[in-house]
């Protein structure tokens, strides 16, 4: 028996499955021997040493402890820090910059860039190498380990802003750019910022002798060499950056000093007392100078501008200089003079230019204002302390030294005065003594008078004017008649007046020489000389050809020119006993029915006028108005409408109406045209119903007619009932027959008839009846009528009942061709046979030939013969019966042709055709047996029996069976017939066939065709 080993059990191996063994809450842990330990850092609790140790499955027997592993579990998610490398706050584009990632517990972390929010590419060290404007913005990190994904919380954010290096800016520390050999000049270079250095550049190239962080340059004792552009840059030693140029000065470096030049301002000669000189001392090169003025060689020490102004007075006129100096080394040489004269003002002189000062209104008035001695002066002038402005009335020359008002009125009345100014200058002189003008209040009246005061003359009355003014003397008189005349005084007289006197005479007064002052003329007095005898007119009123018994009548007698007339009345020549201008007649009869006249004289003289034209007055009876009317009888809601009217002067009336003796008065239903000349009713109704009669009034006098014949009018109580007819009263037609409908109305008259087809309107028939001559099928339908009336409101009555009507089409005729091949030899006639298409009805039929009626009794067959037909015709046939439809279409037109003797010469050129080859045969075999062979060379040429058409065409010898055959009439028509009529109309297939084979003969001229082709 063995010896049993006893062992040691196992010491278990601890070992870390996990990454690692220091965890953040989520995190997870995993441990294995033989098997896996899974730790959730759930809580920092969970933190510790972790061992294991093995269990036999069979025995009691276990191991020892493992090795421990310390596992850590923070309670905070750590969070990540960042650095940044070099820390200025500002960076220049160029410089570098790093940036450091760093978390500080545990280990395994992966870390991550973020710039303004979005993620970049790095480890955990971020370098820029050269950084530019697009990289500023906020930076910051955070870290991440494990499968699971595990994040720290990201780092605070770091603010990187790229700027560009500062522009220095250059300033001038000395007064001038521009100066003069042995001047100075002073710069300096600045920025906002400390710790720059700087370096001076002139026309863009380095100043080498200069230390390069001095921020002034200065320039001493300048020369020609210094002159150019100066600009400055600034530098970061310890960064290496450099800024770009400054902004540049300019030197000017002048050789020699300037000399001034003087102006003055305003420059006028001479200048008077009061006026202001302001004298310039210009010196066109540099800046800054300090200013020296001399009076006649003195200084002046008050004045030290470039400027000098100087209140003029006498004392202040002379010569004046000046000259330029700045610093301690610069001065100008002295300017040229300038001579100033001061005078005093001179007073102006005032007068008129008119010869008075007293004017009417419309005159003119000049004055004028004269400055001695001087000239260039302008003038304002016043009018009782106020400025004069010019106006429509009120005018200046140019300068104002005159005044001329062109049309004086009282505001222009008044003391004048005048100044004089200096035009563009403050020189203004003392008025002048001042003149006063008068105007009076209104223009010189002037009235022209005539004696006698006839508008009107006749040739050798007298006439006379007289021009009056009623103020002021000096006036000088004048008279026109479209041109001046030449008398001048008060009075202007016509002893006889003759027609070349007439005219409008006015007078007129006017004073003056140089200038003439015309008053406005006097009124116009219209002076008309008639040559010929006038003739008064009479008129009547009232102003109408025809008057009535009992009105009034007025006569009037008129000379239309001049005045101062009588008047003398006459009736049928007989002088009246009147003296009035007009006659008047009242309650008119027949009794003053006559012929008047009338004749005027003048007042003052015995001078008489032509008769007047005679008027015939007629007094008539007054007229019965005449009542018309369409149609008395009328329908519920149907409209009216009754005339009333003169026979003659119809619109000459208004009318009033009556109804049962009672005076009908308008309303919602009844109405009246403007002169109540018709009387409209727009719905009738039973309340309408009476007898109307009218009478009328004259529309421009009183005149009153009686009453017109009265007429009765009949309202029905129902609308009116239509009913429709037709005729025959076929409900089924066939096309080619004539319908007739009829619309009949139980009452009344004036109806227009509406027909309707299927409900749409048809065209307007006239009368009652619609009539369809020839129908056809598209005149199938349901027909209706209708009747209306009137005018404005329209009545119409309910449609008809409907009658449909259906069209066929009528059916057609055929004619059919009975003879068969089997009776060729049999007859010598064709039979035709006619029947109706699709129809089981019993038909006769009539046949024609030519278009005309063949005088046969009725039958479906025809024959034709060559005696009844020799010309061979054209067949037509018709069906006709008792029934509808009464008659058929005719057939289609059927010519017939020598049909039999065709039938027979094929027939016959068959025969010989079989007949000649069977010969044909049996003769080559004779000749076969019973002929003797011969030497080829001796053999005669054998004849060729079957010859060809084109060799037949070539002989004139060979014969033609059909030649003898065919020689009467009809046959040799066969080929015309067929030229003229194409293919014969022959309807069965043996008839057909014949034909080709007659056509083929035909194209062979006749002959037989041989075998051999």
């Amino acid at each position: 028996m063995e010896a049993s080993t006893v062992s040691e059990p196992p010491l278990p191996s601890l070992q870390l499955q996990s990454s690692w063994l220091e965890v953040f809450p989520s995190e997870k842990v995993e441990l294995r021997y033989k098997s896996i330990l899974t730790i959730t850092a759930a809580a920092q609790m969970i933190s510790g040493s972790y061992s294991c140790k093995g269990q036999h499955k069979t025995s009691s027997v276990g191991t020892l402890s493992s090795s421990s592993l310390k596992v850590t579990v923070y309670q905070n998610t750590p969070k990540a820090t960042l650095s940044q490398s070099p820390n200025f706050n500002k960076m220049f584009p160029g410089e570098q910059i790093n940036f450091t990632c760093l978390v500080d517990v545990a280990s395994g972390w992966e870390y991550q860039w973020y710039h303004n929010g979005t993620k970049i590419q790095a480890l955990d060290t971020y370098t820029i190498a050269s950084i530019d404007h697009s990289n500023s913005g906020e930076y910051f990190c955070k870290a991440k380990r494990g499968r699971g994904q595990f994040y720290t919380e990201q780092s605070e954010t770091t603010s990187v802003q790229v700027s560009d290096p500062p522009t220095p800016s250059l300033k001038l520390l000395s007064p001038w750019l521009d100066v003069f050999k042995g001047e100075s000049v002073h710069f300096s270079c600045e920025v906002s910022e400390s710790d720059w250095t700087y370096s001076w550049y002139k026309n863009l190239h380095k100043i080498e002798d200069l230390e390069d962080d001095e921020s002034s340059h200065n320039l001493t004792s300048v020369t020609q060499t210094d002159r150019g552009d100066y600009a400055c840059r600034a530098h970061l030693e310890d960064r290496g950056v450099t800024s770009g140029l400054s902004n540049t000065a300019t030197v000017k470096v002048y050789e020699n000093t300037p000399e001034p030049t003087l102006s003055k301002v305003p420059d006028f000669t001479p200048m008077y007392a009061g006026e202001t000189v302001t004298f310039t001392c210009t010196v066109k090169m540099s800046t800054d100078w300090i200013y020296q003025w001399y009076e006649n060689g003195e200084n002046i020490p008050s004045a030290t501008g470039k400027t000098f102004s100087l209140p003029l007075s006498l004392s202040n006129g002379g010569n004046y200089s000046c000259k330029a100096t700045r610093g301690e080394t610069t001065s100008t040489s002295q300017s040229a003079k300038i001579q100033l004269d001061v005078h005093e003002i001179p007073v102006p002189h005032l007068k008129t230019m008119t010869q008075w000062l007293d004017v009417f209104p419309t005159e003119s008035v000049k004055l004028s204002c004269v400055m001695l001695p001087g000239s260039g002066w302008i003038f304002t002038w016043y009018k009782a302390g106020e400025e004069v402005k010019a106006d429509d009335a009120v005018s200046f020359d140019p300068d104002g030294s005159i005044l001329s008002i062109s049309s004086a009125s009282a505001k222009h009345e008044g003391p004048y005065k005048c100044k004089g100014h200096l035009k563009d200058r403050s020189v203004s002189s003392n008025t002048a003594s001042e003149l006063t003008l008068t105007v009076y209040a209104k223009m010189p009246s002037v009235v022209l008078t005539q004696d006698p005061e006839y508008k009107v003359m006749f040739p050798g009355e007298s006439v006379s004017f007289s021009c009056h003014i009623n103020v002021s003397s000096g006036w000088e008189f004048f008279y026109n008649n479209l041109k001046r005349l030449s008398h001048a005084g008060i009075k202007y007289s016509i002893n006889s007046t003759r027609p070349s006197d007439k005219g409008s005479y006015t007078c007129q007064v006017k004073r003056g020489r140089n200038q003439v002052f015309f008053s406005n003329p006097s009124q116009a007095i219209l002076l008309d000389v008639k040559e010929e005898h006038p003739k008064p007119v009479m008129s009547q009123e009232p102003k109408a050809d025809k008057l009535y018994v009992g009105e009034s009548v007025s006569l009037d007698c008129k000379v239309e020119i001049s005045s101062g007339w009588e008047y003398l009345w006459s009736k049928d020549g007989v002088a009246l006993p009147h003296r009035s201008r007009t006659f008047k007649i009242h309650d008119a009869n027949s009794s003053v029915n006559g012929s008047y006249e009338c004749t005027a004289k003048r007042e003052k003289s015995a001078y008489r006028t032509q008769p007047s034209d005679r008027r015939s007055l007629q007094i008539s009876e007054i007229p019965v108005p005449q009542l018309k009317h369409g149609w008395l009888d009328v329908f519920p809601s149907e409209s009216v409408r009754l005339s009333c009217g003169m026979e003659e002067g119809i619109s000459d009336w208004t009318y009033t109406w009556y109804k049962d003796k009672q005076k009908v008065q308008a309303d919602d239903t009844l109405s009246f045209d403007s002169d109540a000349r018709t009387l409209s009713i727009s719905s009738a109704a039973a309340k309408h119903a009476g007898r109307y009669s009218c009478s009328g009034k004259l529309k421009s006098r009183p005149v009153y007619s009686t009453n017109s014949s009265e007429r009765t009018l009949s309202v029905y109580d129902t609308k009116p009932r239509v009913t429709l007819m037709q005729e025959p009263e076929y409900d089924v037609m066939h096309t080619w027959d004539s319908v007739s409908f009829s619309c009949h109305i139980n009452n009344s008259s004036g109806w227009e008839y509406l027909w309707y087809k299927d409900g749409t309107p048809l065209p307007l028939q006239s009368g009652h009846n619609y009539n369809i001559s020839s129908v056809a099928t598209k005149d199938t339908g349901s027909y209706t009528c209708q009747v209306k009336r009137g005018v404005g409101v329209i009545l119409q009555s309910q449609q008809s009942q409907a009658v449909k009507l259906d069209i066929l089409e009528r059916p057609k005729a055929t004619i059919l061709l009975l003879t068969d091949w089997s009776e060729v030899f049999a007859t010598d006639s064709l039979v035709l046979r006619c029947e109706v298409q699709a129809s089981e009805d019993k038909w006769n039929y009539t046949w024609f030939r030519e278009g005309n009626q063949i005088n046969e009794p009725t039958s479906e067959k025809h024959v034709v013969t060559p005696q009844n037909d020799p010309k061979q015709s054209l067949y037509q046939c018709q069906g006709i019966r008792t029934g509808q439809p009464s008659y058929s279409k005719f057939s289609d037109s059927f010519k017939t042709k020598n049909l039999l003797l065709k039938r027979r010469v094929l027939l016959s050129i068959s025969g010989c055709l079989f007949f000649g080859l069977i010969a044909v045969l049996l003769g080559c075999i004779v000749l076969r047996f019973i002929r003797k062979p011969a030497v080829d060379d001796d053999k005669p040429e054998e004849e060729n029996l079957f010859l060809t058409m084109a060799q037949l065409k070539d002989r004139s010898d060979a014969p033609d069976p059909m030649v003898e055959y065919l020689t009467d009439e009809g046959l040799n028509a066969l080929p015309k017939e067929a030229d003229e009529n194409g293919t014969l109309p022959i309807t069965t297939e043996e008839g057909q066939a014949l034909t080709t084979m007659s056509d083929d003969t035909e194209e062979n001229k006749g002959g037989l065709v041989s075998f051999k082709q």
